[in-house]
């Protein structure tokens, strides 16, 4: 009896349940690769809450074609009035992180543009498990690699954050912050650890025409009705050429984004060698490649050394 005791302690010490959590609306319209979002992540959490959004088109039919067990669907409507700053993306965000089993030890946030390569499943396993009692760790801070006009190049200037964090401890004091980029506790920044491991941002990866159908499509989450007009006066398509500094992908995409690069249907051709810099981010740029250092980046999290 006295042996049983013990296996079980051992057993509820090491015991720890991760909930997926993300929100969508529009998949389809907007070209979400929301499916892959959910899937590449599947394999790391015990369920899988997907709340979605008063849709134009098929997206519920959409999550409701992957096959497993783990998923939850919940709907809502979102908030109309709430068009400044992306405030209802945060707003929808709490709402999903809700509906996660109270029982949970962590909740993982996905956005219906990211992925994870499945290299990182057992990285990310370890790591919660390894700060699970850790009452310090309220989030893990993930690394990013931003996609931008096709699968083969990413951006690399300051214009795109190099972290933020998608893993939270599952409390409830802990909040979609601003457009959901992050997260925080009243005006307080969370406490994280840092792993090594990747989102893959998809955002910026569509056709010239799709892209601009999307952008003006979400304008409405961030503008008033003024800018909305000048938004909606633009090009039916997107100029890819709007960046300051690109560079070669050269690894390998998660193995669930392996149908839509099959299936890419338009060509960009962008030139890395360009470089469209202020004198300040030149230096800047040119600082961090050398030393790995990016000084002065706003941080939405304190990493705890």
């Amino acid at each position: 009896m006295e042996k049983f005791s013990v296996l079980y302690a051992q057993v509820i010490q090491f015991w720890m349940k991760i909930s997926g959590f993300t929100i969508i609306k529009n998949a389809v319209q907007n070209d979400y690769p929301i499916v892959e979002a959910i899937t590449s992540i599947l394999p790391v959490v015990d369920e899988m809450v997907v709340l979605i959004g008063d849709c134009n088109d098929a997206t519920e039919a959409l999550i409701q074609s992957i096959d497993s067990g783990k998923i939850k669907i919940f709907h809502s409507v979102w908030d109309k009035n709430l068009r400044s700053g992306g405030t209802v993306l945060a707003v929808e965000t709490n709402k999903a992180f809700d509906l996660i089993d109270p029982e949970s030890t962590w909740a993982f946030y996905i956005q219906g543009d990211e992925a994870v390569h499945e290299k990182y499943h057992q990285t990310i396993l370890d790591a919660c498990q390894l700060y699970k009692d850790d009452q310090r760790v309220e989030g893990l801070l993930f690394k990013y690699l931003h996609f931008y006009g096709t699968y083969d190049y990413v951006g690399d200037s300051r214009t795109w954050y190099s972290h933020e964090v998608r893993i939270i401890r599952n409390d409830k004091k802990i909040q979609s912050y601003k457009d959901a980029q992050g997260f925080r506790i009243g005006d307080t920044k969370i406490k994280v650890k840092a792993i090594d491991a990747y989102i893959y941002h998809y955002g910026w990866v569509k056709s010239p025409e799709q892209m601009m159908k999307k952008q003006k499509d979400v304008s409405r989450f961030w503008h008033d009705d003024e800018s909305l007009k000048k938004n909606h006066a633009r090009p039916d398509y997107y100029d890819f050429n709007e960046y300051d500094s690109l560079e070669k992908f050269t690894g390998t995409h998660p193995s669930v984004m392996a149908n839509r690069l099959a299936q890419k249907n338009w060509q960009v051709e962008l030139d890395i060698t360009k470089k469209q810099f202020s004198f300040k981010d030149k230096f800047l740029y040119y600082f961090e490649k050398l030393t790995g250092i990016r000084p002065f980046d706003f941080r939405n999290y304190k990493v705890i050394r």
